[in-house]
């Protein structure tokens, strides 16, 4: 039961009213009106719910533009630093002397890395480089081997040259050296050279071909041997 209520009658209409009010129709005036203080209370606390969902949004943005904004400071500090260092770094480059140069190039640049002069399996010695080989050929066959290597077979040139392939080697090895056909005592490398020093066994045997035998004396282990004869042969590939 609904009852409305005039002001304009003043409190004594009123009094009256309520005392005309039965007992249950009271009780229906006080329900309402708690009901209408309730529907208040909840449409406040929504509208505190939505005012804390606003600022907690705006809130999480700015810590956004904050962290990025931290974040692009730092780069810019890091490369400024950067730039700073390489312009300090050029300008004492430019002012220092002969020796602070040669301290500065040795605690700075990274130290160089020698390249292998040789491929794996090859010898190093001087500017040669030079191959024992694992397989038996003929000479001829063996010239051709070391041509498809970019060499050929072994040029002892040197007492340097003559002591390093003795200790390398250990069998018997065709070298670079043949008795040329137009003359009947005369050797020739196979770079056209004619033959100065050697190194014959004393008893050098026969052939047309030479071999060094890496078991026999050092400065008497050339041995002759037939040209088709099958031995294990050196390369040599200047470098």
């Amino acid at each position: 039961m609904y009852i409305k209520f005039c002001r304009s009658y003043g409190e004594d209409k009123k009094d009256e009213a309520g005392a005309s009010l039965s007992p249950k129709s009271q009780l229906s005036v006080e329900l309402e009106g708690e009901k209408g203080i309730q529907c208040a209370t909840v449409g406040t606390f929504r509208m505190y719910r939505i005012a804390c969902l606003v600022l907690s949004i705006i809130c999480l943005l700015l810590l956004m533009i904050i962290i990025i904004l931290g974040v692009k400071f730092q780069h810019g500090a890091t490369e400024c630093s950067t730039n700073e260092k390489f312009v300090s770094d050029k300008q004492a480059l430019s002012t220092c002397s002969y020796s602070q140069c040669q301290d500065y190039v040795s605690k700075n640049v990274p130290p160089y890395r020698e390249c292998k002069q040789c491929a794996d399996g090859w010898l190093t010695l001087g500017r040669s480089c030079f191959l024992l080989s694992t397989t038996r050929l003929s000479w001829e066959e063996s010239q051709r081997n070391c041509s498809t290597r970019g060499g050929s077979l072994a040029v002892i040139s040197s007492q340097e040259i003559q002591d390093f392939l003795t200790q390398k080697g250990k069998m018997k090895y065709w070298i670079g050296l043949r008795k040329n056909s137009q003359a009947s005592d005369a050797w020739t490398w196979v770079n056209n050279t004619a033959l100065q020093t050697s190194y014959w066994a004393a008893d050098p045997q026969q052939g047309d071909c030479a071999v060094i035998n890496s078991d026999s004396a050092l400065q008497q282990n050339w041995v002759r041997a037939s040209c088709s004869s099958y031995t294990y042969f050196i390369c040599q590939l200047k470098l």
